[in-house]
């Protein structure tokens, strides 16, 4: 064994000590909420977008991830919840990133979703966690035009619903 390879186990106990003493967490695994809220209401999110569906969506999926992803029990009724997430979906954005050169069309876009998003303790009317302009960007791989894609394709949506949901739920639990 030589001195170089007899140093690699000091070496890990240094990073592993130095990573658990910064605070160092992996992504979305964080919850910074307060130990007292148990139930989270999440009413129908607002809709001021051109996609009548999006907003019913982005509830569902909102809904979704935090029963998976979290230890937050899920209430339909506000009065039943100690914390409330309220929403509207602000505008939906997408435009073409690359094209197919033999078709000349879009075979990729990006997509960007703007929220106003605002978590509030229910007994006491505290915020604790609000996003006015709350922005999700995402590049999806298509096979038909970009501009229309994500008006007219159910999974399309579906798909965007669920990325926007995935970034929320990561940044209440986070409150960065």
């Amino acid at each position: 064994m030589t001195a170089h390879t007899a140093n690699r186990p000091a070496a890990a106990v240094v990073l592993l000590a130095t990573l658990t003493s910064c605070g160092y967490h992996v992504a979305g695994k964080a919850d910074l909420l307060p130990k007292n809220i148990k139930t989270i209401a999440i009413p129908a999110f607002g809709n001021a977008t051109h996609n009548a569906k999006l907003s019913e969506r982005v509830t569902s999926a909102l809904t979704r991830e935090f029963i998976t992803r979290t230890r937050y029990k899920i209430v339909a009724d506000p009065n039943e919840a100690e914390a409330i997430l309220t929403g509207a979906v602000s505008s939906i954005l997408s435009y073409p990133t690359t094209l197919d050169t033999v078709t000349g069309r879009a075979s990729g876009a990006q997509v960007i979703v703007y929220l106003a998003i605002t978590l509030t303790d229910r007994s006491t009317g505290a915020v604790l966690f609000t996003r006015p302009l709350f922005e999700v960007r995402e590049r999806y791989e298509i096979s038909v035009n970009a501009a229309t894609y994500f008006e007219e394709s159910d999974s399309a949506m579906e798909r965007l619903s669920r990325d926007v949901a995935r970034s929320v739920v990561s940044a209440v639990l986070e409150t960065f």
